[in-house]
C-alpha cells in the first residue's frame, strides 16, 4: 500500500480554515493550483457521494466530511498516470485540521493511501500537488 503525508501550520482559527475548505466543490484558498472545478451530478458539495473535476484531470467522489473532527475524505476515481483508474486502486485521500490552542492556528495533514504496482510513481505525482496546496492554504491565510 502506498502512503503520501504532507502538513503546514496556517495562521488562523481551525473555524476559518474548516470554513474554506469544507466545500468539496470550491477552492478559493487554492489559487495557482486549482484552476477548475466542475460538479459532476447534482449532489452538494457537504453530502456524501458528491463528486467533482478539478482541472479536468481529476475525478473525485467524497467519502467523508465530519464537521466535529473536521475532516473530508474523498476518492480518487480517475486521473491523469499513475492514478488513472486502471493504474491504481482504493485512492482515498484525507485532509485533517487540528486546532493549536497555544496560538489559536490549524495544523493541517494532507494524506493518502493506495493501492497500485508502482506506488513510487503515485507519491511522485500526489506529492508535490499536495505540497502545492497546503503552501496555497498557508498563504490564503497569510
Amino acid at each position: 500500500m502506498g502512503k503520501c503525508y504532507n502538513t503546514i501550520t496556517v495562521n488562523a482559527p481551525i473555524d476559518k480554515v474548516w470554513s474554506a475548505i469544507r466545500n468539496f466543490h470550491e477552492f478559493p484558498w487554492a489559487k495557482g493550483v486549482v484552476e477548475k472545478v466542475e460538479v459532476v451530478g447534482p449532489l452538494k458539495a457537504n453530502q456524501i457521494g458528491a463528486r467533482r473535476l478539478i482541472n479536468d484531470a481529476f475525478h473525485e467522489t467524497l467519502l467523508t466530511l465530519s464537521d466535529l473532527d473536521h475532516v473530508v475524505e474523498y476518492s480518487i476515481d480517475d486521473g491523469p498516470g499513475p492514478v488513472a483508474k486502471d493504474a491504481v486502486k482504493n485512492y482515498i485521500g484525507r485532509a485533517r485540521l487540528f486546532p493549536i490552542t497555544a496560538d489559536n492556528t490549524t495544523f493541517v495533514e494532507w494524506t493518502s493511501t493506495y493501492d497500485s504496482p508502482n506506488d513510487a510513481a503515485v507519491g511522485e505525482l500526489c506529492n508535490p500537488i499536495y505540497v502545492a496546496l497546503l503552501e496555497a492554504m498557508r498563504k490564503h491565510f497569510a
